[in-house]
């Protein structure tokens, strides 16, 4: 069966006219600010494409909170402070951290009276140093790499209303998990949630982290496209690597260019790429938005789950 039957596909144009301002509180200095290296995004991508998403999540969480109030009203109970929580999905290098952290920007904007809190689920990787015992480095960021009880407790905690509730970290610089450095998160209004493994069903597991979501949103690209950006955005790495022995690749940018980019291929085909066809792609069905990218960066489409 066709995946698209239970999507409507709408082109940027149309997607625009839903919402059609044009008034944003950004400027382009703020978009280079959040987009991630070799990403992009300009004002018209915002006025085209994530004002109008941005007002679909609205009216998405305004029915979140009528019906947390109808429930509790139902049931004769206080009405308890329930997260409304968004997933991000795609691959590596699709550019899901930009679109997180403009989405929470313009969150925060439209709700200033509403906490909307940010975090991704890299910190939720097991550390090199387990990678390593369990005999699975070069498996870093298949389903098996995560400690996705660790990461299924973190949402139950969310979901609960816990006051106080830290995620653990990662730092592509050091290439590992910082245990000394988590993301505290307290009872936050929105939750956004992003990370390769979102939509995915953990092993041993009865579910998965996206039946704690609200709304579920996957970025996708074709795989030749998205090696393009993978490749471009390891050479910006290399580049910020140059001057600082502590950065994981520094080693690579001392060594011929060529070299480290026949590596960065083989990473790509030999992992990467595996991931995403084996283990990414297939929970695309599981996201009520899809948000297709084209060269660029650009998202050319939008599909919208039906019901």
């Amino acid at each position: 069966m066709n995946e698209w039957m239970n999507y409507e596909q709408f082109d940027r144009q149309e997607w625009h006219s839903f919402f059609p301002t044009d008034t944003v509180r950004l400027s382009q200095d703020n978009l280079d600010e959040i987009k991630s290296l070799n990403d992009r995004i300009s004002i018209e991508d915002v006025q085209d494409v994530y004002l109008p998403l941005i007002k679909l999540l609205q009216l998405r969480f305004q029915n979140h909170l009528e019906w947390q109030m109808q429930k509790a009203n139902f049931l004769h109970q206080k009405s308890e402070r329930v997260p409304y929580i968004i997933g991000i999905a795609g691959s590596v290098a699709v550019g899901k951290s930009t679109i997180a952290r403009l989405l929470s920007i313009l969150l925060n904007k439209l709700l200033p009276d509403k906490r909307v809190e940010l975090m991704t689920t890299d910190g939720f990787l097991y550390p090199n140093a387990e990678l390593k015992r369990r005999g699975i480095l070069d498996r870093k960021g298949f389903p098996e790499s995560y400690d996705m009880e660790k990461l299924l407790r973190f949402m139950n905690d969310i979901e609960a209303g816990k006051t106080v509730v830290k995620a653990p970290t990662y730092s592509h610089q050091v290439y590992d998990v910082m245990p000394d450095q988590p993301l505290v998160i307290r009872q936050p209004d929105i939750l956004i949630v992003e990370g390769i493994n979102t939509l995915q069903l953990p092993s041993s597991q009865q579910i998965y982290v996206s039946d704690y979501f609200d709304t579920a949103i996957y970025v996708d690209a074709d795989a030749e496209q998205i090696e393009k950006w993978y490749l471009q955005r390891f050479g910006m790495l290399l580049d910020t690597a140059l001057t600082d022995p502590d950065n994981y690749y520094y080693s690579y940018s001392q060594g011929p260019r060529e070299e480290a980019f026949e590596m960065a291929k083989n990473v790509w085909q030999t992992v990467d790429l595996p991931n995403l066809t084996d283990y990414i792609l297939p929970t695309r069905n599981r996201a009520n938005i899809i948000l297709h990218k084209t060269a660029n960066h650009v998202v050319d489409r939008i599909y919208l789950k039906r019901g």
